[in-house]
């Protein structure tokens, strides 16, 4: 009775228009529409594309209506968790764009040679092939959406009072993310080694592969201990939505690190230890498994940080108003 009085408990001053968080999709589809037409000649699947703004548009318009007919902590939790849902949508609509752009992987695999002295996605999976290590790191990158999941149902119950400032951030983080990465075409090593060469790149030659990746999405076959649990976890997501795109900054680090930030905002221990653990498991692993350069992921660690405290401040300022 007290799940049931918790969720359903009528708001007493429920909010009449869209949510910070809705007002933010319902941004980056409207500029994603004006970049559609900017580029209207040259995208290759607009029909669909705009299919599924629209689907968005009335996902947004439907909550927000049941919510007014039904204010209440429930209705508002459906409103929040249909917009993390279609977030896997948004990932894999980056690439209509930036597929339309000269291929940069060459300047970050470069990067990587110039910083390290190797390639680290390359050589990473080799030198630490053990089993239980490769499982350890497909289980830090499949952690991804359940941390996501973890963080949000914590704030929902636990600190509802914040729910909707824990939701903003971490929803307009991978907007951020996924703006930065429609114009920024750099593939990660998983694509970019197939189409350079794994001699090339053993070799410490990275060419300018141009645009080849507007007609291809073939990818290198994923290392590690291919008989793991946790190793099939990963291959059959990247089956099911993985594109050559969205390779620097890297988001997985960059969005664990902001739920590592909120995490520690909450006080819980427990909370704060389990995405520690699995934040350094991200860190390691979408270089082990090549789906990410070294430098993505260092970046992705700076930009997470910088991400979390603009977030939190534009919060505060629309709060108050």
């Amino acid at each position: 009775m007290k799940i049931v009085k918790f969720l359903f408990e009528h708001d007493k001053k429920p909010h009449r228009g869209l949510l910070p968080e809705e007002w933010v999709v319902v941004g980056y589809l409207v500029f994603t529409l004006l970049l559609m037409l900017f580029m209207s000649t040259r995208i290759v699947n607009p029909q669909a594309m705009l299919s599924m703004r629209l689907q968005v548009a009335a996902i947004i318009v439907a909550m927000w209506a049941v919510y007014r007919m039904v204010p209440c902590r429930f209705t508002r939790l459906l409103r929040a968790s249909a917009q993390v849902a279609l977030l896997s949508l948004w990932y894999p609509d980056t690439y209509e764009f930036n597929r339309l752009l000269p291929n940069l992987d060459h300047v970050f695999a470069q990067a990587d040679q110039q910083l390290f002295g190797y390639q680290p996605a390359l050589l990473f999976a080799d030198a630490w092939s053990h089993p239980v290590f490769s499982e350890l790191m497909h289980m830090g990158y499949a952690s991804y959406f359940p941390l996501i999941a973890l963080v949000f149902l914590f704030y929902f119950i636990y600190r509802n009072q914040e729910f909707g400032r824990a939701t903003f951030i971490m929803l307009t983080s991978f907007f951020v993310f996924y703006i930065v990465f429609l114009f920024l075409p750099v593939a990660g090593p998983q694509f970019y080694y197939l189409a350079a060469g794994i001699d090339n790149i053993a070799h410490g030659v990275f060419p300018n592969v141009g645009d080849y990746f507007l007609n291809h999405q073939e990818m290198l076959p994923t290392p590690g201990w291919s008989d793991g649990l946790f190793y099939q976890t990963v291959c059959q997501v990247h089956a099911a939505g993985e594109r050559p795109t969205a390779a620097f900054p890297s988001s997985h680090v960059g969005i664990t690190m902001v739920l590592l930030l909120l995490a520690w905002r909450t006080g819980n221990r427990k909370l704060l230890a389990v995405v520690a653990f699995f934040f350094t498991l991200m860190c390691f692993s979408t270089v082990y498994i090549q789906a990410h350069y070294a430098v993505d992921a260092l970046a992705g660690l700076v930009a997470g940080v910088v991400v979390y405290a603009a977030l939190s401040i534009i919060y505060n300022k629309v709060a108050k108003n």
